[in-house]
This record gives C-alpha cells, structure tokens and sequence, in this order.
C-alpha cells in the first residue's frame, strides 16, 4: 500500500503555525539539508493511524515529490494528547536502514484454547534492518506452535522477509509463550514488570512461593 504525505515548507514558527491549525514538522537525513514544513493537521492524523511507523511515505513538498520519509517521531500534547510536532527521517533509497515493525499476533495457541493457560506476548515489535524495498509495516507471528506449556517463541523463530535481519532485541528475547493459568499475585507482578518482563522468572518466583508455603505446612504438622 502507497502513502502520500503532502507539506508546504513553513517559514513562521511552531508555535504561530498550530495557531493556524496546521501542525509543524521537520524532514531530515539521507544527506540532504533539514526541511521546516507545515502538515495539515488532519491528513496526517488519519494517514499515522494507517501507516505508522514502520511504512515508507511518499513526501510532495509545495507539490514536488521529495521522496521517501518514515515517521520517525511525533510529540504530543501532555494535557489533550494530540500531536504538536512531527520529525520526518528522508530515507536513501540504495542504503540498508533500520525501523521499528509491530508483531502481529496471529491464530489462537492450543496451550491456552485446550489447556486453559494464559498467553503472554513480551514483545510487541522488533528493530530489523534491510533495504527500504524490503520493509514490511507488520510481522506475523503464528501462536498455533504453541501446542504444550513448554513450547515459546522467540526472535530467532520469526519468519522474515527476504534480506530483512532482526537487530533487537537479540535472538533469545521471549516473544510469546503460553503458561498455566496465572494467579492473581503474578499478573499483578507481570503488569508491574511491564513489556520487558521475563516470564519465566515470574514463573518461578510464583512457583517459589508455592514451594515456601508447602515447606512451612510440612514444617507446622511435624510440630
């Protein structure tokens, strides 16, 4: 899918431009000088929600096609949480670059439909690198390997497009892994550890306090 982003180039600050309801941007990189632009506010908001940051954008600066960009940040507004500001990267189409692509999670792990467990996903994207040709907006990650508690996936596993390598996380990060049914304490310590949780220390942590409780029950009826 193809995306156009159109711009004219701003010459008024910031501050004046989303005065005007426009929204100000910078494009840079690939060797060419740093562009101040103004966006229409609402062509981009609607444009970011379909491409993200993973999709080459087509950019036409007062009506001349520049190239390609990639959405390489977009600041918001700490109290309505719209976007102020916008930082396009121009991308040389003949050199290997690198970019966030977002996994996507796809089928339903036997582990969990058929053994009742729980499914964890510890990574939502990775960095990869290739040539611009070759970058994919989304990466499939197929759950119905997923047959047994001790089946996982893991970076080294995913199925990339040609010439496209995985620079991050490395190669044994956990993707995603079906356990057995968490307990309270160890969701609440999962959501506590965030997207770069170790499952499997949750795992033993809560397994650990099983252990304890059963050692001190068997201390207590010796009494």
């Amino acid at each position: 899918m193809s995306y156009l982003l159109q711009a004219v180039k701003r010459t008024a600050k910031g501050e004046k431009t989303r005065e005007e309801g426009k929204l100000p941007a910078v494009a840079y990189g690939a060797g060419n000088e740093a562009l101040s632009l103004d966006l229409n506010y609402s062509q981009f908001t609607k444009l970011f929600k379909q491409a993200g940051e993973s999709s080459l954008i087509d950019l036409e600066v007062d009506g001349k096609n520049i190239g390609k960009v990639l959405v390489q940040e977009v600041q918001y507004n700490a109290v309505k949480g719209t976007p102020i500001h916008i930082d396009l990267r121009r991308i040389d189409m003949n050199k290997a670059m690198q970019a966030p692509v977002a996994l996507k999670f796809m089928g339903e792990a036997p582990a969990v439909k058929e053994m009742g467990g729980t499914l964890v996903r510890n990574i939502e994207e990775v960095t990869v690198e290739c040539l611009p040709k070759d970058l994919v907006s989304t990466i499939e990650v197929v759950l119905t390997t997923l047959k047994t508690f001790d089946d996982a996936i893991k970076v080294r596993d995913l199925t990339l497009p040609a010439g496209m390598t995985v620079v991050a996380p490395h190669g044994d990060a956990l993707v995603a892994k079906a356990v057995p049914a968490l307990t309270e304490d160890q969701l609440k310590a999962l959501e506590e550890a965030g997207k770069s949780a170790d499952i499997t220390k949750i795992e033993v942590a809560g397994q650990k306090e099983k252990d304890e409780a059963a050692a001190a029950a068997a201390a207590e009826e010796k009494k």
